[in-house]
């Protein structure tokens, strides 16, 4: 649905641009942000290669198991039917890691995992169970210590300071991650 909605606002653009007499604007328009994009995308793909990289070197030397023995205790809190040496909570754990670090595109394989150990473990219906429910509204809504794609994003762009925006993320993110979790439990009943 959203690629009819993009390829109709692209189409409508490219009629007015023409009929306004904004032609020659439009095409170099179009022509700067490929230049800018394909600019951006290499920033972001070396930026995330290396954090995605950097996760699978802590997976295979075990840093990942001494983060979820210390988020153990709260994530079993969170996720009550998964069992302790479950490869979920191990995936949960990786999910939460990564996200920590603000490597949002790292995060995603553990959290497609964690998923399918989650369905494994519910009572495999296609109604999703609490634990994925929260699994879902707390990646969504997750804490960054370092918003690293923001930091390179702005730096990219001319910030000096690229993230003087820690405490606003910290907040934001620690509010809503609240808010999810307990809107979560509280519909739970």
């Amino acid at each position: 649905m959203l690629n009819y909605i993009f390829g109709g606002i692209i189409i409508i653009s490219v009629i007015f641009g023409i009929f306004t007499g904004n032609g020659s604007a439009l095409a170099d328009g179009i022509i700067n942000g490929a230049k800018d994009s394909i600019s951006l995308l290499t920033a972001m793909a070396g930026m995330m290669l290396l954090w995605s990289g950097i996760m699978e070197a802590a997976s295979q030397g075990g840093f990942t198991k001494i983060i979820g023995r210390a988020l153990s205790p709260v994530l079993r809190r969170l996720f009550k039917n998964v069992g302790k040496d479950s490869k979920a909570l191990n995936y949960i754990s990786m999910n939460v890691s990564a996200n920590l670090l603000g490597l949002g595109n790292a995060a995603t394989p553990f959290g497609l995992s964690a998923m399918g150990e989650l369905y494994k473990l519910g009572n495999s219906s296609e109604k999703a169970s609490d634990d994925m429910v929260t699994f879902v509204v707390m990646n969504t809504a997750s804490i960054q210590l370092m918003p690293t794609i923001v930091g390179t994003l702005r730096q990219n762009y001319g910030s000096q300071t690229p993230f003087d925006i820690l405490p606003c993320v910290w907040i934001s993110s620690a509010c809503a991650l609240a808010v999810g979790l307990g809107l979560s439990k509280l519909l739970r009943r």
